[in-house]
C-alpha cells in the first residue's frame, strides 16, 4: 500500500488509487467466493493452477451433469477490472458466470491474470494467453483437468469478458487466429461486455506502461484495428455490449464499426442499455436491465 504523500498518477475512487511510484492502493477489500463441489448442485467449481512457476490458475464452472457421456460447450471468461482488481475468485465475477453456466449449460473456465502495476502491463495478456493454451490442450481429452477432458466440446469455443477482461479476450481470439490451431477446436464466438478499447488522453494507460512510447492508440492490443493480425480473428461471431453512460462506449463502437469495414468476415452485433453505466449489471444484479444482458449473453453462447 502507497504512503499518502505519494504523488497521484491515476484516481479511480472507489476502486483504487495508483501512484507515480508505481504502487496502488485498493481501495476494497478483496474477497473469496466459496467452491462448490456438491454434484447436486446447480453449478460445481474448483481452482486449478495452469502455471505453478506464475501462479496463474483458472476457476472452472460445471453445471449439474445428466448425461456423464455428453459434452457440452466450453465459455472462457476473463474478467475484467482496469487491468489492476479482481480475480477469478471474487463473488462478483464467481457470481456472474455461475449464473450464466446454470442458464447456459455450459463448461466455463474463468482466468486468474496476474495484476498490474506489481506486474508489466503486458503481463494480462500473456497470462491470459498461456490459461488459453492450457484450457484448449484438452481438446484431445488428455489434458491435466478430469472435468475438461470428459465434458468440453472444444468444437464448441466461446471467449469473452468484461472491461479490460474483454479487451484480454479479444486480444486472445486474434492471437489464436493466427496459431496453428487444433481442429477439434472452433472458437464459435466472441463475446465482450462493456470493453476497453481506449480512451483520449488515457492516464491510467500511460500509468501502466511508463516506458512505452505512444498512447493507448497506438498500441493494437488496445487498438485492434491498426492490427494486421485482425482480418484472422479465429472467431465466427463477434457479440458487443455497450451501455448509453458508460465513458467506454466510445471507444467500444468504433471498433465495432471498424471491425464490420474491416477484412475480418464473421458476423457482429451490438445491444446498448440505455440509460446505464459501466458495469452495472454488477453493481445492481436483480435489475431487469441486468436481466436482460445475461439473457442476451446465454442466447448467443447457445447459438449454434
Amino acid at each position: 500500500m502507497a504512503s499518502n504523500t505519494n504523488e497521484v498518477a491515476v484516481d479511480m475512487t472507489p476502486f483504487f488509487v495508483l501512484y507515480k511510484n508505481g504502487t496502488i492502493n485498493r481501495l476494497r477489500p478483496a474477497d473469496n467466493a466459496p467452491l462448490s463441489d456438491d454434484p447436486q448442485a446447480p453449478v460445481r467449481s474448483k481452482d486449478v493452477v495452469v502455471h505453478p512457476e506464475t501462479g496463474v490458475s483458472v476457476r472452472i464452472f460445471l453445471p449439474k451433469i445428466t448425461d456423464p457421456k455428453q459434452k457440452i460447450p466450453v465459455v472462457i471468461y476473463i474478467h475484467g477490472g482496469a487491468f489492476c482488481m479482481g480475480s477469478a475468485r471474487s463473488s462478483t465475477f464467481h457470481n456472474f458466470i455461475s449464473s450464466v453456466v446454470e442458464k447456459a449449460n455450459f463448461i466455463a473456465v474463468s482466468v486468474d491474470y496476474r495484476l498490474a502495476p506489481e506486474n508489466p502491463f503486458d503481463t494480462t495478456y500473456d497470462d491470459s494467453w498461456a490459461a488459453f493454451q492450457w484450457i484448449i490442450s484438452h481438446a484431445n481429452g488428455k489434458g491435466p483437468d478430469s472435468w475438461l477432458n470428459d465434458h468440453a466440446d472444444f468444437a464448441k469455443l466461446f471467449i469473452g469478458g468484461e472491461s479490460a477482461g474483454a479487451n484480454i479476450a479479444n486480444d486472445v481470439v486474434v492471437s489464436a487466429g493466427v496459431t496453428d490451431l487444433d481442429s477439434k477446436i472452433k472458437i464459435l464466438g466472441l463475446y465482450l461486455v462493456h470493453p476497453y478499447f481506449g480512451i483520449e488522453n488515457d492516464q491510467l494507460y500511460k500509468a501502466l506502461n511508463p516506458t512505452r512510447n505512444g498512447g493507448c492508440f497506438e498500441d493494437p492490443r488496445v487498438n485492434p484495428l491498426i492490427d494486421p493480425r485482425l482480418k484472422s480473428m479465429a472467431c465466427k461471431k463477434a457479440l458487443f455490449f455497450v451501455a448509453e453512460k458508460d465513458p467506454l462506449k466510445e471507444g467500444a463502437m468504433n471498433y465495432y464499426e471498424g471491425l464490420k469495414k474491416s477484412e475480418w468476415n464473421g458476423e457482429i452485433e451490438v445491444m446498448e442499455t440505455k440509460g446505464e453505466g459501466h458495469c452495472f449489471h454488477f453493481f445492481n444484479p436483480k435489475s431487469e436491465k441486468a436481466a436482460e444482458l445475461v439473457n442476451k449473453l446465454v442466447d448467443f453462447l447457445k447459438q449454434e
